[in-house]
């Protein structure tokens, strides 16, 4: 494995509930009352497409794409706020780990389907700007997020990192990663426990190793 694609929230980010939280302001902006039952079916959608580019979530949700933007643009707004806020830390080992693929001569992306705003604000908040040489969102990769392959294959194209996407090695928390990984052809697609879905469900979308958290990836990669 040369090139490692890694996602953020949930995977080398714990989360905790924040995507949740967020959801929940961005929805009150747009006349969606908490307790009614539009409320409880539009968050059910939310918890089954973790990992999604959240402007495809908002497409689905509210259909026209006018309103879909609102929605995304107060979500992420939402979740700045949550950010600046301290409410966001490393997954324990996440650094330590990328830190030892990288010193290993592997090349390390961090991927999000978080607009690029929300992105920044994360790698501020955790003093990560300099950490990888490259981080991409879904706009940096052509505008489609998870469960497209693009991000994956963009990191392949802006690095050279590799010479077979067999070299690639992509590790996530949500089906939709793993969705990513088979469709961009890596050869590692290794779905984490430390975010929203698990090891059942990361399987059956068809991650080849199941891990209880990024720090096990140097490992599973051979660096250590």
């Amino acid at each position: 494995m040369q090139l490692v694609v890694l996602d953020m929230a949930g995977t080398t980010v714990a989360d905790d509930g924040l995507v949740e939280l967020a959801f929940g302001t961005a929805a009150r902006r747009l006349g969606v009352e908490p307790g009614s039952a539009d409320h409880a079916e539009k968050l059910a959608h939310v918890r089954a497409t973790m990992g999604e580019s959240k402007i495809s979530v908002f497409r689905h949700l509210f259909g026209d794409e006018e309103t879909a933007h609102r929605a995304n643009a107060a979500f992420e707004e939402a979740y700045g706020e949550l950010v600046d806020a301290g409410r966001i830390a490393p997954v324990p080992g996440a650094r330590e780990a990328i830190e030892a693929l990288q010193s290993a001569g592997r090349t390390v992306v961090l991927t999000t389907g978080f607009a690029r705003v929300t992105q920044d604000a994360l790698l501020d908040a955790l003093g990560w700007r300099d950490l990888v040489t490259l981080t991409l969102c879904p706009a940096d990769a052509g505008g489609r997020g998870r469960p497209y392959p693009d991000m994956v294959l963009a990191a392949l194209l802006r690095t050279g990192a590799a010479d077979d996407v067999r070299q690639i090695a992509v590790a996530g928390d949500t089906s939709y990663d793993m969705l990513t990984g088979r469709r961009a052809g890596a050869g590692i697609v290794a779905g984490v426990l430390t975010g929203a879905h698990g090891a059942e469900r990361l399987a059956a979308a068809g991650a080849t190793h199941v891990l209880a958290s990024v720090a096990e990836l140097p490992a599973l990669v051979g660096v250590i």
